[in-house]
């Protein structure tokens, strides 16, 4: 019976489109204990300047439903519920779900929930590849078309102090997401694009084995320093 429920649960876990959704929240809620809430979601596609950096003139573009206009993360970010919302409840989860099936996933970093490292693309591929290589074991890796997170086992702002401290520098586009922080989960989709898992955790109800950040900041400073700053400004 165990065998059958753990296949379910990879079947569901899996699954594409909406119901997708609903169901890597439930797993990530109940199975795992990861607290979570639905994202803003993205509102309809408008039509803006390509950038000035590329001459295209215009492309079609997906804004954020939330009201500000100008909002440089859009669909990756919570609103109504805010993030303080954040919860285990199967029931809370599946009601959000229900009413806002396109709404993405975001995890609430801190206390006993995973916490995370992000940084841009290129050098999140580095340092992946970089960790590999000396055999440094990681946890599961969330990445988007701009950006890779890392999730790390729940660190304090202290011991955090700390590591960054014994840095002689940290790149900007370097961002760590601890206590009242938060990550968007694969399959949402966001304005950068769709969210992914680059390292996929195992579907199955024990919680992902989870890294300490001090086994991988040093790699994810170094490839954050060594590649061009693509992420600087802030987007997901």
């Amino acid at each position: 019976m165990r065998e059958i429920l753990g296949r379910r649960r990879k079947i569901l876990f899996r699954r594409t489109g909406r119901s997708a959704l609903l169901g890597a929240a439930l797993h990530c809620a109940t199975e795992w204990q990861w607290p979570v809430l639905p994202g803003v979601a993205l509102g309809p596609a408008g039509r803006q300047p390509a950038g000035a950096r590329l001459g295209l003139g215009e492309r079609p573009t997906r804004r954020c439903s939330c009201p500000d206009p100008d909002c440089v993360v859009p669909g990756a970010h919570p609103f109504d519920p805010g993030l303080l919302a954040a919860t285990t409840d199967a029931r809370m989860v599946r009601w959000w779900w229900t009413n806002r099936p396109s709404a993405p996933i975001v995890l609430a970093t801190g206390g006993r929930a995973p916490c995370a490292v992000s940084l841009p693309a290129v050098a999140g591929a580095r340092a992946l590849a970089a960790l590999d290589h000396f055999g440094v074991r990681v946890g599961p890796v969330v990445a988007t078309p701009t950006r890779w997170s890392l999730l790390v086992s729940p660190y304090g702002l202290e011991e955090l102090g700390e590591l960054l401290h014994s840095q002689d520098w940290v790149p900007s586009s370097l961002r760590f997401h601890g206590e009242g922080g938060y990550v968007v989960l694969p399959p949402s989709q966001i304005g950068a694009g769709r969210v992914r898992w680059e390292r996929p955790p195992a579907a199955t109800p024990a919680a992902p084995w989870l890294p300490k950040v001090a086994t991988i900041v040093d790699a994810l400073v170094t490839a954050s320093t060594s590649t061009p700053d693509g992420g600087s400004r802030l987007a997901y």
